[in-house]
């Protein structure tokens, strides 16, 4: 299904979007060395029920994971990279951090997420796989405009990754999002430019450029749904969810405060 907003909705879509970067914001300066991933979860949920929202996650049970998710933000650490099912895990100095959170305020749902090291130390390459997926988000974004196609934007954000020599897979990737979290159009991370939907004002998408250091082969956890590289290495991933409108692409996640 794909949905396309009205044009007097946008303003709906435009506080889901502040509200789950503000969340992201608040948890992300609250994590740091010692925290526990329950108490990023925690967290999370007092701010969604705080603001009268609700959670995408908590009882999302899709076809891929095992069972509902169970929790209201992802926690993937290291080399965990998407769908991070928080756990009783402390982090430690160094550890790279993707925190992704999906949520519906008034009946619209806005999705992002965001990497970043804690602590004093950074191990080598873990920043650099962080921008890659920035910049291949910021590529993706501008190539978004009315009567551009889905291709046009993954190969925006595969052309990125690949050039900075990241191996891409497009098992998961963007979509589209509107009153449900998961909808079409699927938006992988590599593709062919003039291919693919033609974008139109009001469809709402959630652009999610991640790459894994040296594979593009994902294993699946014990918990049954965190998703790792396969080598154990490291992982990064970043998104925005972003409105189409007759002048381009509109980023509705932005944070709209500077601190929690």
């Amino acid at each position: 299904m794909i949905e396309i907003l009205n044009p007097a909705d946008l303003p709906r879509a435009r506080r889901a979007g502040a509200l789950v970067a503000d969340i992201l914001q608040a948890t992300r300066s609250r994590s740091e060395v010692g925290t526990n991933l329950l108490d990023i979860d925690g967290w999370a949920r007092s701010m969604i029920v705080d603001a009268g929202a609700q959670s995408c996650y908590v009882d999302y049970e899709p076809s891929f994971g095992r069972g509902p998710f169970g929790h209201y933000i992802c926690t993937s650490v290291n080399d965990a990279v998407l769908h991070g099912k928080p756990y009783d895990h402390t982090l430690a100095d160094g550890d790279l951090v993707t925190l992704d959170l999906a949520v519906s305020l008034d009946g619209v749902v806005a999705d992002s997420a965001v990497s970043f090291v804690v602590g004093d130390t950074t191990p080598p390459g873990s920043i650099a796989m962080i921008r890659a997926t920035e910049r291949a988000l910021g590529a993706g974004i501008a190539a978004a405009a009315p009567g551009a196609r889905i291709g046009d934007l993954s190969h925006a954000i595969g052309t990125v990754l690949e050039a900075e020599g990241y191996p891409v897979s497009t098992e998961f990737g963007g979509h589209g999002v509107g009153s449900t979290m998961h909808q079409d159009p699927h938006i992988p991370n590599k593709g062919r430019a003039g291919r693919g939907y033609k974008l139109r004002p009001g469809l709402l998408l959630a652009l999610e450029p991640w790459i894994m250091a040296d594979t593009a082969e994902l294993v699946t956890d014990a918990d049954g749904w965190t998703l790792r590289s396969a080598t154990g290495c490291r992982t990064a991933h970043s998104e925005h969810t972003i409105a189409i409108t007759d002048d381009g692409a509109e980023i509705l996640t932005l944070p709209t405060r500077s601190g929690p």
